[in-house]
C-alpha cells in the first residue's frame, strides 16, 4: 500500500493545485477591491435602492452554481455580443480558458466579500464619521482613515472566506471554463474526474490536500476573530 501511495505521489499531476491557488488568489483580489468599493457605495444609497442592489449582488449565493455558470456561459460565449466583442477586439476568450475560471470564482465568491464588508461597515460607530467631518476630512479620507481601519477585522474574515470559496468552486467553473488538464482543471474538478474513473486513492490524496488547505483557512479566520475580539479581562 505504501509503495502504491508513494508511486502515486511521484506521478501526481500537481497542476490542479497551482491552478486552484492561482485562481483563488486572483479572484479574491478582485473580490476584495470591488467588494469593498461596492459595499461602501451601497451604504450611501436609500433603503429601497439598497435592497434591490443587495438582492442582485447576493443572488449567486442562493442560486445553484451550475445556474450561475449557465448564465455566464450565455454571457461570454463567442456567439453572444459580449463574448464576440471581447474576442474580436481584445482577443480575449473566456469560455474554456483560465480567464473563465477566474470569472466563475469571482462571481460565486463575490457575495461573501460584499456581505462581510457591508456588515463590517455597518458596525462602525457613526460618531467617528461625524468627528472626521467636523475636522474637515473628505469622504474618501474618512473612508481610508476611519471607516476601513474600524472595519478591518470583518473585512479580513470576509477575505479569508472568499478565498476558501474561490478555490473550492466547481459548478460554475465546469460550465464556463470546462475541465482542461493543465489549463482549467482545478482540484474540485480533478476529484470528480478521478472518482468517475474509479481511482479512489488519487481522489483521497486530493481530498486530504483540500482538507489541509481548509484547516489552514479556518485557523487563520479564527486567529483573526480572536485577535479582534480579544478581551482585556484575563480569566
Amino acid at each position: 500500500m505504501m509503495e502504491t501511495l508513494t508511486d502515486i505521489l511521484k506521478s501526481l499531476d500537481w497542476s490542479p493545485l497551482f491552478i486552484s491557488l492561482k485562481t483563488g488568489l486572483v479572484a479574491t483580489l478582485l473580490c476584495f477591491i470591488f467588494g469593498i468599493l461596492t459595499a461602501g457605495w451601497v451604504m450611501g444609497r436609500k433603503s429601497g435602492v439598497r435592497a434591490v442592489v443587495d438582492s442582485i449582488l447576493t443572488l449567486p449565493m442562493v442560486l445553484p452554481p451550475t445556474a450561475s455558470g449557465f448564465f455566464l456561459l450565455l454571457l461570454f460565449s463567442k456567439r453572444r455580443p459580449l463574448g464576440m466583442y471581447m474576442y474580436d477586439h481584445f482577443d480575449i476568450k473566456v469560455v474554456q480558458s483560465w480567464a473563465g475560471c477566474v470569472i466563475a470564482a469571482f462571481v460565486i465568491s463575490f457575495p461573501l466579500m460584499y456581505r462581510n464588508a457591508r456588515a463590517a461597515f455597518e458596525q462602525v460607530d457613526i460618531n467617528l464619521i461625524y468627528a472626521g467631518r467636523t475636522l474637515g476630512m473628505s469622504d474618501w479620507k474618512i473612508f481610508c482613515k476611519v471607516v476601513y481601519p474600524a472595519a478591518r477585522p470583518g473585512i479580513a474574515s470576509g477575505t479569508v472566506l472568499t478565498f476558501s470559496r474561490a478555490i473550492g468552486e466547481y459548478g460554475a467553473t465546469s460550465m464556463l471554463a470546462g475541465n482542461i488538464p493543465g489549463k482549467t482543471a482545478t482540484i474540485s474538478q480533478r476529484i470528480a474526474m478521478v472518482i468517475q474513473n474509479g481511482d479512489y486513492i488519487t481522489a483521497g490524496i486530493w481530498v486530504v490536500i483540500v482538507m489541509i488547505i481548509a484547516f489552514v483557512i479556518m485557523l487563520l479566520m479564527n486567529l483573526l476573530a480572536g485577535r479582534s475580539g480579544r478581551s482585556k479581562v484575563q480569566w
